[in-house]
């Protein structure tokens, strides 16, 4: 049966130990996506790297890699153009073209660009193209700061209705330790909840060319699997590994399970790909209400509020035992926030929401 697979590979996947593209790694990358399209499923490729393209360019290969937004944003725009005539060369040895998107996680928070982006890519899908989507780096600098397109690529994977998540890198998947200090460490092949232990065992950050790493993987996986798509976690070194992903071929790698229950895109962005500018402490009432009943967060049932947040920026909701349960985005900033809490809608002074977090806008999470 056709499936709509999305496959993200990373940057320490498609490029060398001094930041150029290996060719060789992206032929192979391409060569398994024309492998699934033949097979008559439909494929969009999520892909990292520009940043680690562009720095050879500069003269800056094979040093560590720059943390400053502005650079970071430079180097990226120089780099992508490199990654995709790559990717264009590739494709087209199978009779494939590739379609470049730029995306970044904003692109998800607003409907009408979440539609615009919906659009575009199902109509390259409709055209026979195989959509190539990066991170939009080159202006996007809250992305590059804390993102990566582990998160981005499970966005893709609800924006496009997808069946399969594959996510490459250089592990053959999710192991049960470190393979550096333990020689014990093995394969974890099916992940049914994942659970605070799992992303403690998935560890930090990745190489030094990627932004990622086995933590941001099981993060994206578990974005998959909230939004209800199956997510593998594999090899990009593997023979075939795509086609076994779709196959479900045990030992592939790692398999998420989608959960019964899903929630929205928008959603999805809030819960993962927002950043928190604030805390905003409740009362048990309201705490209660929101568990049980899905409602807007009130300022009655507001107890305290930290941050120096602004209105329409992300904040987490914590109850009275310091316990963050909710995540959203919300209407009152922090300065305004701080004399109206605690007060019953009808005490509020004359144009201020009445919804500090509209339910429409808040998220639970576990």
């Amino acid at each position: 049966m056709s499936q709509v697979v999305v496959a993200k590979i990373g940057t320490s996947s498609i490029t060398d130990d001094h930041g150029d593209i290996d060719v060789a790694a992206v032929a192979k990358f391409c060569a398994d996506v024309a492998h699934l399209r033949a097979a008559g499923h439909r494929v969009v490729a999520v892909t990292s790297g520009a940043i680690a393209a562009g720095l050879p360019a500069i003269g800056m290969g094979g040093v560590r890699r720059p943390t400053d937004a502005v650079t970071l944003q430079a180097v990226s725009a120089i780099g992508q153009s490199r990654l995709m005539r790559v990717y264009d060369e590739c494709f087209a040895h199978h009779g494939l073209v590739a379609g470049q998107i730029l995306l970044a996680p904003l692109d998800f928070g607003i409907r009408q660009q979440y539609l615009h982006a919906r659009g575009t890519i199902e109509r390259l899908l409709e055209l026979g193209v195989v959509p190539v989507i990066n991170e939009n780096d080159a202006i996007a600098d809250d992305e590059i700061r804390f993102g990566d397109n582990d998160r981005l690529s499970a966005l893709v994977a609800q924006l496009v209705s997808a069946d399969l998540l594959v996510l490459l890198t250089d592990a053959p998947g999710l192991l049960t330790a470190d393979p550096r200090i333990d020689d014990h460490a093995s394969l974890i092949e099916e992940v049914l909840e994942i659970t605070a232990e799992l992303e403690r065992v998935a560890g930090g950050a990745g190489s030094a060319r990627g932004s990622g790493g086995m933590a941001s993987k099981v993060a994206a996986a578990k974005m998959a699997s909230w939004s209800g798509v199956r997510a593998v976690i594999a090899a990009a070194h593997r023979d075939g590994v795509l086609a076994e992903a779709v196959a479900g071929t045990p030992g592939v790698g790692t398999v998420v399970r989608p959960r019964a229950q899903r929630i929205s895109a928008r959603k999805l962005w809030i819960a993962f790909a927002l950043d928190s500018g604030g805390r905003i402490a409740v009362d048990e009432g309201a705490k209660r209400a929101l568990l049980e009943r899905g409602v807007s967060l009130l300022a009655a049932g507001i107890t305290g509020v930290t941050g120096a947040f602004l209105a329409d920026q992300g904040v987490e909701i914590e109850g009275p035992d310091g316990q963050v349960f909710a995540k959203g985005l919300t209407r009152v900033s922090a300065a305004d926030l701080g004399t109206i809490k605690g007060r019953r809608t009808g005490d509020l002074p004359e144009g201020t929401p009445h919804e500090v977090v509209h339910r429409d806008d808040l998220v639970i999470v576990p």
